[in-house]
């Protein structure tokens, strides 16, 4: 590859999407968590339903091809078009990043609410970092034993969605995890510095 600009640009890119393809293989692989409340091979199958998809795709396009599908947890049933954003806003690069974020559908559709409310405004970047770290921040209020995740994190994906239309900007990654904290503390979960909620 010729060492121009270009050249580099698209080396940049690569190493960033086989970043997170290594990412998402070992989210799917750590075993430290609680079990995703949909059925992995009802996840399996969804997958291969994202196959005639040319990745990248935008959540509209997913939502367009398959948003009708629906997928069940051991409480409830979820439409696809209930957990992914319909917006060109993001973008997943591949169907294992798509199954990934359905797994967990209190986080899937937390996501979904910023990102379509991110969408509204016009000129504004939720840049792939922001969004990273919007994402760890609803696992690890998820992830919080002592809370029902689902409830915690539809306060906190209300409270972003709030701030947005108020202000007319995406709120900082830190002023949510400041948020969720906080959440925590007041519902009786005591946040350590050395957590990722721990600002």
């Amino acid at each position: 590859m010729a060492d121009d600009k270009d050249g580099r640009e698209k080396q940049a890119a690569d190493e960033d999407r086989r970043q997170r393809e290594r990412d998402v293989e070992a989210e799917l692989e750590r075993g430290d968590e609680a079990e995703p409340p949909i059925d992995p091979d009802e996840v399996d199958e969804f997958e291969a339903a994202l196959e005639p998809l040319t990745f990248p795709a935008t959540g509209r396009e997913i939502v367009a091809a398959v948003g009708e599908r629906e997928l069940e947890s051991s409480t409830r049933v979820y439409a696809v078009a209930d957990l992914l954003p319909d917006a060109d806003m993001e973008a997943f690069d591949t169907p294992a990043t798509v199954r990934e974020r359905v797994r967990r559908p209190a986080v899937a559709a937390a996501m979904k609410r910023v990102v379509e409310a991110a969408a509204t405004l016009e000129n504004e970047e939720f840049g792939r970092s922001q969004h990273e770290a919007f994402e760890r921040t609803f696992r690890a209020l998820s992830d919080v034993d002592e809370l029902d995740d689902e409830e915690g994190v539809r306060a906190i994906a209300d409270w972003v969605a709030d701030r947005i239309a108020e202000k007319e900007t995406v709120p900082g990654s830190r002023d949510v995890r400041r948020q969720a904290a906080k959440y925590c503390r007041k519902h009786g979960y005591e946040v350590r510095d050395d957590e990722w909620l721990g600002v």
